[in-house]
């Protein structure tokens, strides 16, 4: 598939990654429908932009009527680690119950391939017994079920993207890990973080969405999962501290400040399966990455956009 003059519709068009997503997009021509829950958005590239809620399945079948994608990029969920009981209901409508309404609407308006964006927080199969970490992981296992289903009962040709931790500039959640640690350095202050031992596979947000324009374009993969990430384990700790360098030497990071989650998923990704499915690998090791995520940070900080 080539994206020049195609109709392509990205959920979370407004969010981290989706923001990428259809930048590249317009860079290749596509003609690029987005959505979101903001009034109104300024996501550079955007042929025209979808106000409106994803759990309303009425909302979903109006846009996917009017906008006729080829591709659906369902990048939109609600993305919390929280383990809090108070997660359970908002990750259950605005992951699982708008994915189904994604898949639903694709069907009824010709079958375009949707590029389902799961997550490392999957649990794997232990036995016969699937055990997901948080309400978030919940949601988005059951998503992944469901995209299945629809895949082999109505013949939806559904591609599943399994993302690792994903970092860069525009990352807006600065609670997150690698925004939080910049900014709190870049204002004098020591981060509160875990004790940072886990192991994580990092991975730069623009790889990530060449990564899932791949998975849009790419004949014969449909019902495959492909993981999206590096194949490198880096601590918590160690990427913590390479922030420290590049931004404040002089700041120790408070290392222990914050427990650490339970049942928290250490994962590798599998690289060498996603070249040999889509012809793709990450371009950007983790010390270029974090340089170019300060500089972001830094310019944002000096002019006052944060």
């Amino acid at each position: 598939m080539t994206w020049s003059g195609q109709p392509v519709l990205v959920t979370g068009a407004t969010g981290f990654i989706g923001a990428h997503v259809c930048r590249l997009l317009d860079e290749a021509g596509a003609e690029v429908h987005g959505v979101g829950r903001r009034a109104a958005a300024d996501v550079p590239g955007l042929a025209r932009y979808h106000a409106g809620d994803l759990a309303d399945a009425s909302f979903v079948d109006r846009v996917l009527a009017e906008s006729q994608p080829r591709c659906v990029f369902h990048l939109a969920s609600h993305v919390v680690g929280a383990r809090d009981l108070d997660q359970v209901a908002s990750t259950l409508r605005d992951g699982l119950i708008a994915t189904v309404n994604i898949l639903t609407a694709a069907v009824r308006h010709g079958g375009p391939r949707v590029v389902l964006a799961g997550s490392l927080e999957e649990p794997e199969p232990e036995g016969e017994l699937l055990v997901p970490s948080s309400p978030y992981a919940a949601a988005k296992l059951a998503g992944t079920a469901y995209a299945r289903m629809f895949q082999v009962l109505y013949e939806l040709p559904v591609v599943h993207a399994r993302i690792f931790m994903v970092y860069g500039p525009g990352q807006r959640d600065l609670r997150k890990l690698v925004p939080y640690t910049i900014l709190s350095l870049l204002r004098g202050e020591a981060p509160r973080v875990s004790a940072g031992d886990r192991l994580v596979d990092w991975v730069y947000v623009e790889d990530v969405a060449r990564g899932l324009m791949r998975l849009g374009e790419q004949d014969g993969i449909e019902g495959q999962r492909v993981d999206l990430g590096t194949g490198i384990l880096t601590s918590v700790r160690d990427v913590v501290m390479q922030l420290a360098g590049l931004v404040r030497p002089d700041i120790v990071p408070e290392f222990g400040a914050v427990a650490a989650r339970p049942m928290e998923q250490v994962r590798r990704a599998d690289v060498e399966a996603a070249e040999h499915l889509i012809g793709w690998r990450p371009g950007f090791s983790l010390a270029e990455g974090l340089a170019r995520t300060v500089d972001w940070y830094s310019v944002q900080i000096a002019e006052k956009r944060l």
